[in-house]
């Protein structure tokens, strides 16, 4: 059987596992009764409530005589890092751009990697269906933007074909709709390359990672050169050199969307093996005799970072099962294994580490998956990484496309240039109007919420980092101070509701607090302690039940991710599994006058 590996790329929300749904539909993987719902690869709680793909995935297809690899990779550019590396299993990718948006940073990024790996591209201009698109344009774009980023002749040469993942169909003319989507599968088929196939001992890179509670660990790369067999003594070439001796346990191919165990597998294919001991990605499973590595695994470095420590709050330990710094730093060991773009350095104290990653978004995925299984943790503020290159302090750059309805532009513009953003290009796209900035990084941290609020809802931001660039000044932060609760109890309606006029609270009456908690938003600048756990004396005139009329405005809830671009230098995001709460850093008050804070 012919083998053809392929990744699909693309920028956030423009399908990619919508049509992954589809091509696993038409080649009849699921049996007739099976109800098997949307978006298949998404297989993890948080894949599924973000709508987002955040780890990629491989799946494989029959069609005619071919076994189609496919693998389905994540959009945002936070996740960049699984995108470049899975792009070493491929010999072609395909390109999936929305009908309407054209391409976007994130497709610029993920098509730069794989036309500098030389992979041939195929385009699927998606969702034609849209009101106002223009395929045609689209398609015009996507050429020159390949020209842009130095495509060879061969790669300019793509294929393109046109539809509507979600209706179900795909055509060579948009204006001529189809029934199925047979028409990618024969794409693949004519125009993805063969898997080279070397002369020579064995030679397997391990790209990805996945995990069974039966077997342990499992290696997953494509097999470049040899062959490789069930129980096969093998040597496993580490990134510094070494080499280790092991033996495979199990071998298996991908086949629809599980794994199937084989005896052998031919140079060419993406397998799987089991039994191996302490590998990493990016680590070669080379010949026993003569063992042979392949390049390491390069991959962006990490722009932005936080403080992680273990929970240290008065109610620590009331919620999860995993609060020691031994707990928290083998859970971050287990993340670096598989999750190159992650960085973790040790600090001066026991109980606390700087993880750098790609952005929040990066980072509060992590945090998050650590709350479901039980951890609880503190968070400090993110920092960008700075680097001094020939003696001068810079900063991590990011370009930033905002896509609005052409009222709101001034409003955008005033935003990003207050945070030194620089405007590069506006573009109308019928109603609404596309520009660029570049803009540091810094200046993005806060800035989702501001600018939902500023354009109604209706901004559509979308950044990558591109560069290094000298320092840029100051930026500045958040105006309004923190409202800090003065006492440990029960915050009281009747005491909340003698303060509202003094800011937004963030916890609902009733509600457990604890000395130095921020408990909401002061509306002038400047912290403001207050104590909101104060009963209201009883005397004969007035009754208890007087105050159950009083009018409380409900408590903002933020999301981590919220919280975690909201808080200012001194204070902690609180992480539990039930519970997300914000709070200083020096609890007391005297102690943060002590401080200086």
């Amino acid at each position: 059987m012919k083998v053809k590996n392929i990744a699909i790329i693309a920028h956030v929300d423009h399908g990619k596992t919508t049509l992954v749904d589809k091509m696993l539909h038409a080649c009849e993987v699921f049996a007739k009764h099976q109800e098997v719902g949307e978006l298949i690869m998404d297989n993890n709680d948080l894949e599924k409530e973000r709508g987002i793909t955040i780890r990629s995935k491989n799946a494989a297809v029959q069609y005619k005589d071919y076994k189609i690899n496919i693998i389905d990779t994540p959009g945002h550019s936070d996740f960049g890092g699984e995108v470049e590396r899975v792009l070493k299993m491929c010999d072609g990718v395909c390109l999936l751009v929305d009908a309407f948006e054209g391409p976007m940073p994130q497709t610029r990024f993920v098509l730069q990697k794989a036309i500098q790996l030389g992979l041939k591209p195929m385009v699927c201009v998606n969702k034609v269906d849209k009101e106002n698109c223009d395929p045609e344009a689209v398609y015009e774009k996507v050429f020159d933007l390949m020209f842009e980023l130095e495509a060879t002749e061969e790669q300019l040469d793509f294929p393109v074909v046109y539809g509507s993942a979600k209706n179900g169909w795909l055509s060579e003319d948009w204006q001529q709709p189809t029934d199925n989507i047979d028409v990618i599968f024969e794409k693949i088929i004519e125009h993805i390359p063969d898997p080279k196939v070397e002369q020579g001992t064995t030679q397997m890179q391990i790209t990805s990672l996945d995990y069974s509670s039966f077997v342990g660990r499992i290696a997953i790369g494509r097999l470049f050169r040899g062959t490789l067999q069930l129980n096969q003594k093998v040597s496993l070439v580490k990134r510094d050199g070494s080499v280790v001796k092991s033996q495979i346990k199990e071998l298996m191919v991908f086949n629809d969307l599980g794994k199937v165990n084989v005896n052998q597998v031919e140079a060419g294919e993406i397998c799987a093996i089991t039994g191996l001991e302490g590998f990493e990605i990016g680590d070669t499973v080379a010949d026993i005799e003569n063992p042979e590595g392949l390049p390491a695994i390069t991959i962006d470095e990490p722009t932005m970072s936080m403080l992680f420590t273990i929970n240290n709050s008065p109610f620590f330990g009331k919620e999860g099962k995993y609060v020691t710094s031994r707990h928290i730093r083998e859970r971050l060991d287990k993340e670096l294994e598989k999750n190159l773009a992650m960085k973790v350095t040790d600090t001066e104290s026991a109980d606390s580490w700087m993880v750098a990653g790609r952005g929040i978004m990066h980072l509060a995925v992590l945090i998050e998956e650590m709350r479901r299984e039980g951890f609880e943790l503190q968070v400090g503020q993110p920092q960008v990484l700075v680097k001094t290159i020939d003696g001068v302090k810079c900063e991590p750059i990011e370009e930033l496309t905002v896509d609005v309805p052409d009222e709101n532009s001034g409003k955008v513009i005033e935003m990003i240039t207050k945070n030194k953003g620089e405007l590069k290009s506006m573009t109308p796209v019928g109603t609404r109007i596309k520009i660029e900035f570049e803009v540091p990084s810094r200046g993005l941290i806060g800035m989702r919420g501001p600018m939902l609020t500023a354009t109604q809802g209706e901004a559509i931001m979308a950044h990558r980092f591109i560069k290094y660039e000298p320092w840029k000044g100051d930026i500045p932060q958040r105006q309004n101070g923190s409202l800090i609760s003065m006492e440990t109890g029960q915050a009281i309606p009747y005491s909340i509701n003698k303060i509202q006029e003094r800011g937004k609270f963030f916890v609902d009456p009733n509600e457990q607090i604890y000395e130095g908690q921020v408990i909401g938003e002061n509306s002038r600048e400047g912290d403001l302690t207050v104590n909101v756990t104060k009963m209201k004396k009883q005397s004969n005139v007035r009754s208890s039940g007087a105050d159950d009329s009083v009018k409380i405005v409900p408590a903002i809830k933020r999301s981590l991710e919220e919280s975690l671009e909201y808080i200012q230098s001194d204070e902690y995001v609180e992480v539990t599994p039930e519970s997300i709460r914000l709070r200083k850093i020096l609890l007391t008050e005297n102690e943060r006058k002590r401080g200086g804070k």
